[in-house]
């Protein structure tokens, strides 16, 4: 079987990008096209996807602040954003629904952490809805509190990894 390879994105992989966060988020707690357009084109160091078969199958990308707000939404189009921040902000972590369960969005984050340690930041954070904090903590993050975000209507938790 072939192994995924990972990759920063290109501005060529916002509408692939698009369709994968569409397609796995709920509602609209997806960012929209714009948003990851942004996301890509002001710090694609922090945006890598995921191919198999020269095909995106995920991505992850995040940004980086010097004080870490979780339920700012502007942050999510990069406003505050400084790429020499220490801190990483996760903004998605997603898998095409075709390719889910089979160990990509681990792989995908495992790498991703490396890759940030490797930028010399210091702490990644995230949100995430309660059925995936016990999933966070064994990847090594701490949980930090339920989050003042309501983004897309839902409840969401803040964790951290020190790198």
């Amino acid at each position: 079987m072939t192994s995924p390879v990972l990759r920063l994105a290109t501005p060529n992989d916002t509408d692939r990008c698009y369709d994968i966060e569409a397609a796995a988020y709920e509602g609209d707690e997806g960012a929209t096209r714009e948003k990851i357009a942004t996301r890509i084109v002001q710090y694609p160091e922090g945006f890598l996807v995921m191919t198999l078969n020269d095909g995106i199958i995920g991505f992850i990308n995040g940004g980086c602040a010097h004080e870490v707000v979780m339920s700012d939404e502007a942050f999510k189009e990069l406003i505050g954003h400084d790429p020499a921040a220490p801190n990483v902000v996760i903004m998605s972590v997603v898998i095409d629904p075709a390719h889910q369960g089979n160990g990509y969005a681990s792989k995908l984050m495992q790498a991703f952490v490396e890759h940030m340690k490797t930028l010399g930041k210091q702490t990644i954070h995230l949100m995430c809805k309660e059925r995936h904090v016990l999933l966070y903590e064994r990847m090594g993050y701490r949980y930090v509190k339920p989050s003042d975000s309501d983004h897309g209507g839902m409840a969401w938790h803040e964790m951290v990894m020190v790198l």
